[in-house]
């Protein structure tokens, strides 16, 4: 057997596992999102959603693309892209969420709760006292 032809193999069923991966990362974010109380457990399942359902398609994609021949030189185009946007996504999501957790605890719209120990607002008073 050619080296070529059993890597293109790995990379096709890795691929179609990292679809499925993601596929069902989806569906645990959705029932996250259904079934968690507040603000910041439904932010938690959003970002796993993003990342978990995004993130590993998108290199699934890529992957699968990589083993098609019939889509000439195309294939490099989709997998680039795919990758590519995989890359951007891995990072804003993450920060997309916690801005948003920021923003909400700031406002002061919505509150940790049950909260043992709330250290962003203890650094707030820590700084409001020194001025």
């Amino acid at each position: 057997m050619d080296v070529g032809v059993i890597l293109e193999a790995i990379a096709y069923y890795a691929g179609m596992a990292l679809i499925l991966v993601g596929g069902v990362l989806d569906i645990i974010a959705s029932i996250g999102m259904n079934r968690f109380k507040n603000f910041y457990l439904r932010l938690h399942a959003a970002t796993i959603g993003a990342i978990g359902g995004g993130f590993y398609p998108l290199i699934g994609l890529g992957l699968v693309a990589l083993t098609f021949d019939w889509l000439g030189s195309m294939k490099y185009y989709i997998s680039g892209i795919a990758f590519t946007t995989a890359f951007f996504l891995v990072l804003t999501a993450p920060v997309g969420s916690h801005a948003l957790a920021q923003g909400a605890h700031k406002s002061r719209i919505v509150m940790p709760e049950p909260i043992i120990a709330d250290k962003l607002l203890e650094d707030e008073e820590k700084g409001a006292g020194k001025q």
